[in-house]
């Protein structure tokens, strides 16, 4: 049976050590557990390493440490990933300050990834920008992605076992 293809924005990475949301880094750490078992193909990006890079230590470190932990495949930033983001501005998924956003999801959709996986509701995990980027997929002659959260791809655990 072929692997579930996972594509991993920042949020999701960072969510290891959001003190403030336990719900969602319980979550997150919980899934992280899943994917050091190889049960995936895991696939981050340059725009996630540059977000990374971004963030201030000892984040930073902490992030690129548990990204050690998991078997992922770094992909390469192509125009094809580009022109896709950018038709997503141009059709009105999001804004233009939001091109990050945008390549996170080219990125999955080019490299034939199943799922995007994130905690970023305000932009990605919305029916608005979901439906946005089925209509805008089909245009272009893509396939759908499912943008969904950490806590989605969990099994559920009976507690009375």
């Amino acid at each position: 049976m072929r692997k579930l293809k996972l594509y991993l924005d920042t949020s999701t990475i960072s969510h290891l050590f959001a003190d403030d949301t336990p719900d969602k880094m319980r979550d997150t750490n919980l899934l992280w557990a899943d994917l050091a078992k190889d049960n995936y193909e895991i696939f981050i990006s340059p725009t996630a390493t540059e977000e990374i890079e971004d963030c201030a230590e000892p984040k930073r470190s902490k992030m690129y440490q548990r990204l050690g932990e998991i078997p992922f495949q770094l992909l390469e930033k192509t125009n094809e990933v580009s022109q896709l983001a950018r038709e997503y501005i141009n059709h009105g998924v999001l804004k233009e300050k939001n091109l990050d956003d945008c390549m996170h999801i080219a990125f999955a959709v080019v490299y034939y990834c199943d799922v995007n996986v994130t905690w970023n509701f305000k932009h990605l995990v919305n029916y608005k920008t979901i439906n946005k980027v089925k209509i805008v997929n089909a245009i272009n002659q893509y396939r759908e992605i499912s943008i969904i959260t950490p806590t989605m791809l969990l099994e559920e655990v009976d507690e009375n076992e």
